[in-house]
């Protein structure tokens, strides 16, 4: 625990057995009380070597439900076990989990409810290996969103995030999309809300074993990413009604 609050780390796994065990091994078990794998049917042995390294909430869904879907499963899960903060570190090892304590002391203390891992605060993403053309278009999705939605943020899309438990229960991620936008539409219900993000930097690893997704893909997110923005602007100037808003 941290101020006694409890601190529970969650994983959303998809064919992560190769990286599990490293990332796992990078835990500070100082202060984390939970760690929650959420395997989303995945067509190896992640779910064999989370048990093996002693993961006691591991969660296996029977079908695919895509990374956003994967999630819900995990906060759900954390916050029936009475999560103070909550931190999503990837099985995959882009994202060190070294930084766990950075994060969650900022939530622990009361600064921020919401801390991100930036890989664009310093020079992490470029030297990790982020091809240029990601990172280009990181910087431009991050711009628009930071116009449309009046932020400041260095990074709409660090997998790496810690939430205060109120936040989570404050938001209502269980309607955002199960597919990789749920990202943006849950950090644009935590502004809704008037939640702040603070940050900190992160260097991230670029491999063979690190998940990552298509071009195809890649462009469907970032259509996605911007239809979200729009869709916050025009429920704040109460031009329309969106699920994603209260």
């Amino acid at each position: 625990m941290i101020n006694g609050k409890k601190l529970v780390v969650v994983m959303p796994a998809y064919n992560a057995e190769k990286t599990l065990e490293q990332t796992y091994a990078e835990i500070p078990f100082d202060i984390v009380d939970e760690v929650i794998l959420t395997d989303d049917c995945s067509r190896d042995n992640t779910v064999e070597k989370a048990k093996a390294l002693g993961i006691k909430e591991v969660l296996v869904h029977e079908r695919n439900t895509g990374y956003g879907g994967n999630q819900k499963t995990c906060y759900n899960r954390a916050l029936e076990l009475g999560a103070d903060i909550v931190i999503m570190v990837h099985p995959d090892y882009q994202y060190t989990p070294k930084l766990i304590q950075s994060m969650a002391y900022m939530i622990a203390n009361d600064v921020y409810p919401v801390s991100f891992a930036s890989r664009i605060l310093g020079k992490g993403a470029l030297k990790g290996g982020m091809p240029m053309i990601k990172y280009i278009a990181n910087r431009a999705l991050t711009l628009i969103e930071n116009i449309m939605l009046n932020q400041k943020l260095s990074e709409y899309h660090t997998g790496y995030r810690a939430f205060s438990g109120e936040v989570l229960r404050a938001v209502n991620y269980n309607v955002c999309s199960d597919d990789f936008i749920f990202d943006n539409e849950m950090i644009a219900q935590i502004f809704y809300e008037g939640y702040e993000i603070g940050e900190v930097t992160c260097p991230t690893k670029y491999f063979d074993d690190a998940s990552s997704i298509n071009l195809k893909r890649s462009s469907i997110y970032g259509l996605g990413v911007l239809r979200v923005s729009l869709v916050y602007r025009l429920c704040k100037w109460k031009l329309m009604k969106s699920k994603l808003f209260k």
